[in-house]
């Protein structure tokens, strides 16, 4: 969370997400209500509520840029021409600013965790940050 911070200049989730996160989020988080529950309804029909209510916020706002994991979530974001970025993106850019040393220490703890990526993702990853793949 602490990179989030340092990286973005505001973090906003929507309701449900906050709902899915399951934990109290700091106090520079902002949560926002989704205006248009009918797009988000629509986007349900094939994404999870969490990230059917991201975009459907993000079609309200200006200059999103969506945090997304999930493939089927971000190709769709992708295509109704939402930048996107997900945890590993995070992750290079806070290594590339010198907010973290190493990327594979937090590669290999949300391997840990059950996080699954393609490990050919991981060593072009590594490879771009001058890393070493083990």
């Amino acid at each position: 969370m602490d990179l989030l911070r340092q990286l973005y200049a505001g973090v906003i989730v929507t309701e449900d997400i906050y709902a899915e996160f399951g934990e109290p989020l700091p106090e520079w988080v902002k949560i926002k209500t989704v205006t248009n529950k009918k797009y988000q309804q629509l986007l349900e029909l094939n994404l999870d509520r969490g990230e059917s209510s991201a975009i459907a916020l993000a079609m309200e706002m200006e200059n999103a840029l969506l945090i997304i994991d999930d493939l089927k979530a971000r190709k769709e974001a992708k295509r109704l021409g939402f930048p996107v970025t997900g945890t590993l993106g995070i992750l290079y850019a806070a290594r590339q600013q010198g907010l973290i040393p190493a990327l594979k220490p937090y590669i290999d703890a949300l391997q840990s965790a059950g996080f699954r990526v393609a490990s050919n993702i991981i060593k072009e990853l590594l490879a771009l940050c001058h890393e070493e793949a083990t």
